[in-house]
């Protein structure tokens, strides 16, 4: 299925570098440095191995759905009433996903520079630009992406090479010195990010060419990348004992970069990369709630269906206690994202597999209908 305005395979990449890279990038760094330590680059290498065989479940639903959109496929499958029960789950726990992302950004805003504004006012202005961007449409997403993510690479290479001064690559070694649990275990952290690759399933019928085995590859290769660079950076530049205590490791990386002698305190670019990454991140994903709603062409709707209770939900967790909300966000709500879409996948390919039997066995009815049709006007002449 093709539609006018559809996007290209590239720009969903770099739709994939910014929505899932800003989580790979930061969110997951201390969950897996507490848990694998300075061995934490292997559970991301042994995370994005199981995933990418999982991700032959997304191109085996994507191929037989035919870019179809998810919610009219469900249709067609299932009924309107218990596909209007499996989308409004979807779309609820994307608001969530959405939300959590928007209360740990202001949680560092007001930790890091703005300690004494208001948590209330930031929440109000920053839902105001996320709901704008995300009822302005995935054309527009994509354009502002684009231009966003090329200051957020180069800054990114830029922090990584002006710490190479500072980095001690020793502090990688002893290699698994505490066993390989802790490993299998890390690795569930990294792979709540790569899942969410799930997501572009519900924005297929707005690319204009079908996704292949080697596109979600490269997707995985660029994550991977993004996750492992600032986690062994943090070990390298703090040693994995210091860097499991920072809340922020990626962030506290910025505080050592500096140019000669005399330029320092170049930490602000960091919130260049931070608040933009949350901005596409939120806005995509508030815009495929409205997918997934199917009122992403009314404005208004977008506005009056979505943005008070996400709203309400962000307002919500701003009320629970920092250490608490971290507790839930670095190890419980990444477990549940992880669970939630590793559930969602095999619902969508068991709905799949079923569909095509059915599909087969209505053809074979059809077929045995004919023969008995014919059996009938043969027998019919031979009276006459």
């Amino acid at each position: 299925m093709r539609n006018e305005g559809s996007i290209s395979i590239l720009h969903v990449v770099f739709l994939t570098m910014t929505f899932i890279g800003l989580k790979n990038h930061v969110t997951i760094i201390p969950s897996i440095l507490a848990t694998a330590g300075r061995d934490g680059w292997a559970s991301v290498l042994l995370g994005v191995l199981g995933i990418f065989v999982w991700t032959f479940l997304l191109v085996y639903v994507h191929k037989k759905t035919n870019q179809e959109p998810i919610k009219d496929w469900l249709k067609q499958r299932i009924g309107k009433v218990l596909t209007a029960i499996v989308l409004y789950g979807i779309a609820f726990y994307l608001l969530l996903l959405a939300a959590f992302t928007m209360r740990e950004t202001l949680l560092w805003v007001t930790t890091t520079f703005l300690p004494k504004t208001p948590v209330i006012i930031l929440l109000i202005i920053f839902v105001l630009l996320v709901m704008f961007l995300a009822a302005s449409g995935l054309q527009t997403i994509v354009i502002v992406n684009v231009f966003v993510l090329t200051g957020v690479v180069i800054l990114g290479f830029f922090v990584a090479f002006v710490n190479l001064q500072v980095k001690d690559y020793g502090l990688l070694k002893p290699f698994f010195e505490h066993g390989f649990q802790p490993v299998l275990t890390g690795a569930i952290y990294p792979s709540s990010g790569f899942v969410e690759l799930l997501i572009l399933l519900f924005i297929q019928h707005k690319i204009q060419k079908r996704m292949r085995w080697y596109h979600f590859g490269l997707m995985l290769v660029i994550l991977t990348g993004l996750t492992i660079g600032p986690l062994v950076g943090a070990i390298t530049e703090f040693g994995p004992s210091e860097a499991a205590k920072q809340r922020y490791p990626a962030f506290e990386e910025w505080g050592l970069a500096t140019i000669g002698r005399f330029i320092e305190h170049i930490d602000f670019f960091s919130i260049y990369q931070w608040l933009t990454g949350t901005f596409l991140r939120v806005s995509f994903i508030l815009y495929v709630c409205a997918e997934i709603l199917n009122i992403q062409n009314d404005k208004k709707q977008v506005w009056t269906k979505l943005a008070p209770p996400f709203f309400f939900v962000c307002l919500s967790l701003t009320l629970l206690r920092e250490n608490l909300f971290l507790l839930i966000n670095g190890k419980y709500f990444l477990i549940s994202t992880f669970l939630f879409f590793i559930i969602l996948s095999l619902f969508l390919t068991i709905i799949s597999l079923t569909s095509r039997k059915s599909l087969i066995k209505d053809k074979n009815e059809q077929k045995s209908g004919e023969k008995l049709s014919k059996q009938e006007k043969m027998t019919q002449n031979q009276t006459q």
